[in-house]
Order: C-alpha cells, then sequence, then structure tokens
C-alpha cells in the first residue's frame, strides 16, 4: 500500500490557543516567555510571539514557526517542552490548536513579533503581551492575486533566460517544464513570495 508522506519543504506555522487564569496573569507572562525561550534552542526554529486578546480576557494565543515538520515535532515531542507545559497545567489550558503549512505561512507572517519589553521609572525592564488581537488571513482571492502577481514576471522572466540554453525549446514538453518547476519553485518560495507578501502587507490586512 502506499502511503502519501506529509509535505516537508515549506515552513510549519502553529497557533495555540489556551485559556488562562485571570488572578495568576503575572505568572503566565513568565510562562509563555519561558516557552519561547525554549523553543529558540531547537533546530529549524524561525520565530514565535504571544499575545492576549484583549486587557479582560482570559484568551491568550500563541505563535511558532518551524523549517519543517521534522524539526516541529522534535520541539514538540521534547522532553523540555513536556515539563515546560507540565508546568502551567495548573493555570493554563489549551482551547484549540492549528498548523498551517505552505502558502498560507506566508500570509500569517506578521503574527510573529508579539511580545514587547517596556523599560519602567527605575531603569529595569518588563516583557509582556502586545494588548492586539491576532489578525484574520486575508481573503482567498486577495492571496490568488498576490501569488500570481509574484508567479507571473518570475515565469515571464524565466522563460526568457530558458530561451537561451541551447537546444532547450527541442526538448520534449515534460522535461522542460520540469526544469523550469525545479528552478522557479524554491525563487518563488524563498524570495519572490516573501517579498511580494511584505510589499502587499497593507493592502492584504485590510479589510475586503
Amino acid at each position: 500500500m502506499d502511503h502519501m508522506a506529509e509535505p516537508v519543504a515549506h515552513p510549519i506555522t502553529v497557533a495555540i490557543e489556551r485559556r488562562i487564569n485571570p488572578s495568576r496573569t503575572a505568572e503566565a507572562t513568565s510562562w509563555m516567555q519561558a516557552g519561547t525561550d525554549l523553543a529558540t534552542g531547537f533546530p529549524g526554529f524561525l520565530g514565535s510571539g504571544w499575545v492576549r486578546a484583549g486587557e479582560g480576557s482570559d484568551l491568550w494565543y500563541m505563535l511558532y514557526r518551524f523549517r519543517d515538520i521534522p524539526t516541529l515535532e522534535d520541539w514538540e515531542q521534547s522532553s523540555q517542552r513536556a515539563w515546560w507545559l507540565e508546568s502551567g497545567r495548573a493555570f493554563a489550558s489549551e482551547v484549540r490548536v492549528e498548523r498551517r503549512t505552505g502558502i498560507e505561512g506566508w500570509f500569517d507572517a506578521s503574527f510573529a513579533t508579539a511580545v514587547e519589553t517596556r523599560t519602567l521609572g527605575d531603569g529595569t525592564t518588563s516583557t509582556g503581551p502586545i494588548q492586539q488581537p491576532i489578525p484574520a488571513a486575508p481573503p482567498r482571492w486577495k492571496q490568488a492575486v498576490t501569488i500570481w502577481l509574484g508567479f507571473f514576471p518570475t515565469n515571464l522572466l524565466a522563460s526568457w533566460l530558458l530561451g537561451f540554453v541551447p537546444g532547450f525549446g527541442d526538448w520534449p514538453l515534460v522535461f522542460r517544464v520540469l526544469l523550469a518547476t525545479l528552478l522557479l519553485t524554491p525563487v518563488m518560495t524563498y524570495a519572490v513570495l516573501p517579498w511580494v507578501t511584505r510589499a502587499l502587507r497593507p493592502w492584504l490586512q485590510r479589510a475586503a
């Protein structure tokens, strides 16, 4: 029997919604930051952050991203994370966990900075959550437009450049497409799409 492998080519973003005992907010703040610090030491870690739904809400959101599924699972199955979760069990409970992969991860990139450091009057610093909700991903049609805006000029330029390869036009169609996709996929993934989504961020986040 054939088994379909999980995709591992793109970063994996995990969003976790938790309920926190309001009477233990200060303790939970340190606990959430400790989880972020622990994840930072694992290979493949790409960033994390956390926010509260509102000043009077008991809903807290944590988001972290890893290079691929194997590095994510190394963190999620680690003894360090198990110890950290157990240490917060008395005041924190998971409500929902969501994984996002591939293209959707690019549109969630702005979620990754969610901790602020304040300078107090005595010169010391205090780290705490930014008081703002997690924004929703842009509509699918905006995602499609963004991908097309990156893909069209990239594909056009690649087609023009490949025309200079001697004999390329005589190759069977399947080999021409194979070479083009092998070249364009990493370019789109690591250069074009991240740049386009950054450039269009205000439009993507604006209400449709």
